[in-house]
């Protein structure tokens, strides 16, 4: 079964544009990447400034080689190969298997 990763990142109201450009910017970053097989960006909408940041991969292997690889350089960014100053304040990473799952009558779960 799949594996979810859940980035929670701590961002603060002044930082929430900055965080949704950057992703915005790097859409499809992602998309390509061997295993990947869901991303949300969620943006909190009361009682809370974490974003969640939800990803399912095909197995663990499969999100490891992207952190290691892909995600890293995106990671980079900035002018010139600088690395741009981080939009959330913290970060956790919540990680789960999939055990689990329903989709609406007649579609196939992702």
């Amino acid at each position: 079964m799949s594996v979810v990763k859940i980035n929670v990142l701590t961002v603060p109201a002044e930082q929430r544009e900055t965080l949704e450009k950057r992703f915005a910017a790097r859409a499809h970053a992602v998309e390509s990447s061997d295993g990947f097989e869901w991303f949300e960006l969620l943006r909190p909408v009361e009682g809370t400034d974490a974003y969640l940041v939800y990803t399912r991969w095909r197995d663990e292997e499969s999100f490891k080689a992207w952190l290691d690889g892909p995600m890293r350089a995106a990671h980079r960014g900035g002018a010139e190969g600088e690395q741009a100053e981080p939009a959330a304040s913290g970060s956790t990473l919540w990680s789960f298997e999939v055990v689990q799952q329903a989709a609406p009558k007649g579609e196939q779960a992702p």
